[in-house]
């Protein structure tokens, strides 16, 4: 199980971010990953893998005008 936005979800270990943020339906171009208290770099999604425990924050930026 991990944390996201405060909310805990199961998750597979050594899922990748990019996976996860597929899944569970986030378009990557509109959102800002903090993992564990690290800001990830949109380049580090494909690499940079989940495990139990971990802890996440997603914000999703939305435009307007």
């Amino acid at each position: 199980m991990i944390t996201v936005n405060d909310k805990t979800c199961p998750c597979t270990d050594g899922l990748c971010l990019k996976a996860f943020l597929d899944q569970s339906g986030y378009e990557h171009s509109r959102v800002a990953v903090e993992l564990n208290g690290e800001i990830v770099p949109k380049d580090a999604y494909e690499t940079r893998t989940l495990k139990d425990g971990d802890r996440m924050e997603i914000v999703c930026f939305v435009g307007g005008g």
